[in-house]
């Protein structure tokens, strides 16, 4: 591992995409921790200030303030704590359902195997987005539901992807060797198959992390996830879409926060499967 770090950072440096995309995500996650601390209007996340609404950006409001008088650049900065509080509990939970399922599929294999896939295939069979807005419907419109609904439209996906890992890893000679000294399945499972799972987890939660943002601020916009008057980019953009023609501050900063955000994000997970991925370390070459 000491070595393995040295090795990964020079491979991070050396892609300046990847560089770019990391550094706007530290710099979210740093807005996101003090944000409380940084915003200069910290109540405007709630509270309405109607003598100043629909003001154009300026020194005082940088991204000038919306239809109830609220500074839309407080609100932004706002944003981020909640985009990335739903990205990372959506792919907790997700990883939590769909990582287990996979590697008992793919290390058992026969009936459970057949079972666990099968109930797989049915989820798959919906678009994620359609999904989440069905669960999310069903569930009630606000933001909790809303990464509930996103967890279980993204577990599949991990679960398919454990499961071909483990089949790879439980016929390779160190398992068969750990099968073969009398050491327990559980043992196996967790000292030898799922270690060795972790690099595609990892590039695939990297890149499903901006999708998720993408999904919640959809949800948000069409009214199925966060609720006024909470700061959610999606939601901002939903509420403030009838005065774009006229008030294009509005709509313009949040959708920039959006984008950026999953760019960023989908930037990091392309390096990082460039550097996890021999084959694809081989090609770049």
């Amino acid at each position: 591992m000491s070595k393995r770090l040295p090795r990964t950072v020079r491979l991070i440096l050396k892609n300046r995409l990847t560089t770019m995309g990391l550094s706007v995500v530290f710099l979210l996650v740093l807005i996101a921790l003090t944000a409380p601390l940084i915003v200069p209007f910290p109540h405007d996340t709630a509270e309405t200030h109607i003598d100043n609404r629909f003001l154009s950006p300026s020194s005082q409001h940088f991204f000038g303030t919306d239809e109830l008088g609220r500074d839309v650049f407080s609100r932004v900065l706002y944003g981020s704590r909640l985009s990335l509080q739903v990205g990372a509990i959506a792919i907790g939970l997700a990883l939590t359902i769909g990582v287990p399922l996979g590697v008992v599929a793919g290390y058992s294999g026969g009936m459970l195997d057949e079972v666990i896939m099968r109930i797989t295939d049915v989820f798959l069979s919906f678009p994620p987005l359609l999904l989440a807005m069905a669960i999310s419907t069903l569930l009630g419109p606000n933001l909790t539901n809303a990464m509930i609904a996103i967890a279980i439209a993204w577990w599949p996906w991990y679960t398919r992807l454990l499961r071909s890992e483990a089949i790879s890893v439980r016929e390779r000679d160190y398992v068969q060797a750990a099968r073969a000294m009398g050491a327990s399945p559980g043992k196996i499972v967790f000292k030898h198959v799922l270690p060795n799972c972790l690099a595609p987890i990892i590039i695939q939660a990297s890149m499903d992390f901006g999708s998720i943002i993408l999904t919640s601020a959809a949800l948000s916009f069409l009214g199925l996830g966060a609720q006024p008057p909470t700061p959610e980019w999606g939601l901002m953009v939903s509420t403030g879409r009838t005065f774009f023609l006229t008030h294009w501050w509005i709509v313009t900063f949040p959708g920039l926060a959006i984008f950026i955000a999953v760019l960023s994000f989908n930037l990091v997970g392309d390096g990082l499967r460039e550097i996890l991925d021999p084959k694809m370390r081989r090609k770049r070459r």
